[in-house]
């Protein structure tokens, strides 16, 4: 290759040299050169050399664990994780038989992490001569042909914020990166996680893993660096060293109604965070998982980690994590909702607390500050967390407490949205869908499906706080399994639309909490492919916004009467749920839910037996909304269709009316500051 370029009589350009360089490998390297080939943008010369470097250590029998790169060298530099040697150079273990026991002096229950393992480097080597050393190559370089370019040795980072590695021993290179794993081991070790003993014969042995992460703050700054040690989940075998798995996460219309009640009642809100939550998780099965990259025994090369605690990536992970805070709740005097799972309730005497967990994450209110810390104070003798102080950011979603209640948005993860469609600069849209046409199944496939999943299922997530956005989203998720040109094109018009909104959130004020209301309507034989009808349902409690849908019905409706009527016990199910959650939350509700329908058979069809032969198909619902009214809790009414506001969850509307709509579900801008307050 360096005679080919020699013979070239030009500049190489640092691509062309990465490019030559790759495609004069043999077939051992095929599998990184393609990863190289297709980076973008393409490595420069000097990371490609040392990716090069790294894929021939490995292919050559060095452990990929133990090995990292000096820029200044030709050679890969040994680094060795080792106890009883911190800062003298070793070279790496011989490989050996995987079966192979240590000396019978080393009990095979003995935990062996007490101290995390540090890394050694190679003794310094001496200061490079200035002088240009001689040629002994046939390679034209740059410098020989008297070509001065300097050279940026930051030049793969767009910001002050270290890039996410790509391994664990480039990771270690970076100090924030091998502070943030050394964090995390001894978090591991602290807990006593594992202990080494040698590796059984015949045992289903899962990989460890480390993933990194930028962990940023609601503004956007750097909060700190990540690195979490996993283990790979998909080795795991049925009923071999893993069985139950479900674990429930908490209901979005349960933290709206959460938080709802305690900015209408004026309760403190704090967040928490939960150090290593599955950690703490009781880990029944046997489960045996290979020693951490970078963190390898020195002493024990070829043992295996025998798991004590639930570990981030086990299957049975979040529902060990989950049973063992359910125990700590009730012993704590919390009850579970019937509810909702992931809901803990606390009442003594006039005193009431709510907690909701998701995952990690902890929201907690309740009725005095002194109560509220009590609780902090026992979480935090339970376990190791992080009283992040009144809610600002969880979940990406920012929480901004003002004079009149609370403002819940996501521009940050929608600016991420929009960065990851490269649509940052896109002209907006009034409106996220067309109402002159509807999706069907036609179009040229697009190019990147993977993408326009990412994207359809990030939009998803952005409805948390965007009603507005639920029916141009539902219709894009239709087609998930074979995305189209015409599919991609609405999608991109739905990014156009967050674009021109991406101030915008969900108000919840202080209002009054003691009336229940519901909008229904559906778009009766709205899909061209299917002819199956869409239906939309709003909730208010009070002035907030609790609860919405738009959905596809499962079935044909033969008339627009028995689509609206799906939709109306829909809608009741929804309200006779959140009642039962307001009982639970002890804000029972003493009126009739009001649901407002503009079908009027269908408000017939709710209270009197009427139309019997043309409707015994949906006699379930028929039946289950009339034993509603009849019981005293619905009340189904009608309402014009000027002020139905569930139509901006079944179709498309013209952008005046859109507006009117979303500004009734409460989809504002950010309060104005007035008078030095929110």
């Amino acid at each position: 290759m360096a005679d080919r370029l020699k013979n070239l009589g030009e500049i190489v350009s640092d691509k062309n040299l990465v490019m030559y360089a790759i495609n004069g490998l043999d077939e051992r390297f095929k599998g990184i050169a393609r990863i190289i080939r297709h980076k973008e943008p393409l490595p420069k010369f000097e990371m490609a050399r040392n990716m090069l470097l790294l894929e021939e250590s490995q292919l050559n029998g060095t452990s990929s664990s133990n090995t990292t790169f000096d820029s200044s060298s030709s050679s890969p530099t040994v680094l060795v994780a080792t106890h009883n040697s911190p800062h003298k150079e070793s070279s790496p273990t011989p490989q050996t038989n995987n079966h192979e026991h240590p000396s019978p002096s080393h009990s095979a229950n003995e935990p062996q992490l007490a101290n995390p393992p540090s890394p050694v480097h190679s003794s310094p080597q001496p200061a490079p001569s200035t002088a240009n050393p001689p040629r002994t190559h046939s390679m034209v370089t740059r410098s020989q042909l008297g070509i001065v370019k300097p050279i940026d040795r930051l030049s793969l980072h767009t910001s002050s914020i270290s890039p996410l590695p790509k391994s664990p021993f480039l990771a270690l290179q970076y100090p924030f990166w091998s502070n943030a794993m050394y964090d995390e081991y001894n978090a591991l070790v602290k807990n006593g996680t594992w202990i080494l003993v040698p590796w059984p014969t015949g045992v289903n042995l899962v990989r460890s893993m480390w993933l990194f992460k930028h962990k940023f703050h609601a503004d956007g700054t750097l909060s700190r660096y990540k690195a979490r040690l996993v283990a790979n989940g998909s080795r795991q075998q049925l009923g071999v060293d893993f069985d139950e798995t479900f674990s429930p996460v908490v209901k979005p219309a349960t933290i709206r109604t959460v938080l709802s009640l305690a900015v209408s009642r004026n309760w403190p809100v704090h967040q928490l965070d939960v150090k290593n939550a599955f950690l703490n998780g009781d880990l029944s099965e046997t489960v045996y998982m290979h020693q951490p990259p970078g963190f390898v025994d020195s002493r024990y090369p070829h043992h295996v980690c025998l798991l004590q605690r639930s570990l981030y990536g086990l299957k049975q992970a979040p529902r060990a994590w989950f049973q063992r805070f359910a125990g700590y709740a009730t012993r704590a005097g919390f009850y579970h909702s019937r509810c909702d799972s992931s809901l803990f309730i606390f009442q003594q005497g006039s005193e009431i607390a709510y907690l909701l967990i998701y995952v990690d994450d902890i929201i907690l209110t309740a009725s005095s500050t002194t109560l509220l810390q009590q609780i902090i104070s026992s979480l935090h003798r339970e376990f190791e967390m992080t009283d992040l102080g009144e809610l600002n950011y969880f979940l990406r979603i920012s929480a901004v407490r003002h004079s009149t209640g609370l403002f819940l948005s996501q521009k940050k993860y929608a600016l991420q949205l929009l960065e990851r469609a490269h649509m940052t600069n896109c002209n907006p849209s009034r409106t996220p869908v067309d109402t002159e046409s509807k999706l069907g199944p036609e179009g040229v496939p697009v190019q990147d499906p993977t993408l326009y999943r990412s994207l359809a299922g990030g939009l998803q997530y952005l409805t948390f706080t965007r009603p507005d956005l639920s029916y141009a989203v539902q219709q894009i998720c239709l087609y998930m399994h074979d995305p189209r040109e015409p599919h991609f094109a609405a999608l991109k018009r739905i990014l156009r639309y967050v674009h021109g909104t991406l101030d915008f959130g969900l108000h919840l004020y202080s209002s009054p909490t003691s009336s229940l209301v519901g909008y229904t309507d559906a778009d009766w034989a709205g899909c061209p492919s299917t002819r199956r009808s869409t239906s939309g349902y709003c909730v208010f409690l009070g002035d907030n916004l609790l609860s919405w849908s738009s959905k596809r019905q499962h079935t044909i409706s033969r008339s627009s009467a028995e689509a609206e009527y799906r939709g109306v016990a829909n809608v009741v199910a929804e309200t006779a749920w959140l009642r039962n959650l307001l009982r639970e939350l002890h804000s029972p509700l003493t009126s009739a839910t009001l649901v407002y329908c503009d079908n009027v058979s269908a408000l017939y069809l709710s209270a009197n037996p009427v139309q019997h032969q043309r409707t015994k198909h949906i006699e379930i619902d028929i039946h289950f909304v009339r034993d509603m009214v009849t019981a005293g809790q619905v009340r189904v009414l009608h309402v014009p269709s000027c002020y139905q506001y569930a139509d901006i969850f079944t179709k498309g509307l013209p952008s005046a009316l859109f507006e009117d709509f979303r500004s009734s579900l409460s989809v504002r801008p950010p309060p104005a500051p007035t008078a030095g307050v929110y």
